[in-house]
């Protein structure tokens, strides 16, 4: 019986930072303007589709990369990219090429969704309950292909969801299910990844954690308590088991662990439109796509992703 093909999740973000950092900035359109940034996604969305071979693909989008509920809650989030102008800093280069991206992928049908007030983290967990939700006989399994360790808090063999992590190169992706998480971090599963980011915090995202609990540390705590409740539920009650360092630290941190999970965790029900999202046999606009393609230097990638598309 053939296993049935997956709904494909890209972190868009992600890749095509991936893509602009990776790929020389001498590849450039016709006019000169740097296209390495859409060379690059075009290139890693054809080894994608090829190697995958999705039923359905969705590109998810940041429409607000800072949420103000995250802000609200920790005001540090992310506070480090923030540009002069209050957007989020990005390299001019780059800046350029994300309009012509989404110009690309409307030419190609492929959908592009996102969501007012979330980022592409939350628009990935809404589809990805979406989809768990649906009937036994309905439902396809889930890879999520991001450079992002935040969203292998969706891991869920189960319900078929696994994270496809970038780290190594889209040639060279770890795949990350409940046995991975286990090995690498000592975790049982996605929501216990979760818990454990809040303790560990992260300084990419302006997350403060826990002064003392690294993952280490963390994930000891969740096995000998559960999860985070059990954690802070032990410390309440007086539980004999922590070190005095371990009590007092997390005792400090009770303000911020009592926000921290609603900015940590992913929404689940973002207002995420509906959108075809099957994937495109042919482009959905030809003679645009042309265009686009002859304007910006685009040929080569455009003509791989045509074929693995058509494929």
């Amino acid at each position: 019986m053939t296993a049935p093909r997956p709904l494909l999740l890209l972190d868009t973000a992600s890749l095509y930072f991936r893509a602009f950092f990776g790929v020389p900035d001498s590849v450039r359109a016709p006019d000169g303007t740097p296209v390495n940034a859409i060379r690059g996604l075009l290139d890693m969305t054809a080894r994608l589709v090829t190697a995958r071979r999705p039923e359905r693909l969705v590109a998810c989008w940041d429409d607000d990369w800072r949420p103000a509920f995250r802000v609200d809650a920790i005001p540090s989030y992310k506070a480090h990219r923030l540009a002069a102008d209050g957007g989020e800093e990005v390299p001019d280069a780059l800046a350029t090429q994300i309009p012509v991206i989404v110009e690309v992928l409307e030419a190609f049908g492929i959908a592009r969704v996102g969501a007012p007030g979330f980022e592409a983290d939350d628009v990935i967990g809404t589809l990805t309950a979406r989809e768990t939700a649906r009937p036994a006989g309905e439902r396809r399994p889930v890879e999520i292909v991001t450079g992002d360790r935040d969203l292998f808090q969706l891991v869920d063999d189960a319900a078929g969801v696994r994270v496809l992590y970038t780290a190594r190169g889209i040639g060279d992706l770890d795949t990350i299910d409940e046995a991975r998480l286990a090995e690498k971090y000592d975790v049982r599963g996605g929501s216990a990844y979760a818990d454990l980011a809040v303790l560990r915090g992260d300084a990419s995202d302006g997350l403060p954690g826990v002064a003392g609990i690294g993952e280490k540390t963390g994930a000891a705590l969740l096995r000998r308590f559960g999860d985070l409740d059990g954690v802070l539920r032990a410390l309440d009650a007086g539980d004999a088991s922590f070190t005095p360092a371990q009590r007092r630290r997390l005792t400090e941190a009770l303000p911020y662990l009592a926000v921290a999970p609603g900015v940590v965790r992913v929404a689940l029900d973002a207002p995420v439109a509906e959108a075809d999202d099957a994937l495109p046999r042919t482009p959905a606009q030809p003679d645009r796509l042309v265009e686009l393609s002859t304007r910006w230097g685009l040929a080569s990638s455009v003509a791989r992703l045509v074929d693995a598309l058509a494929a």
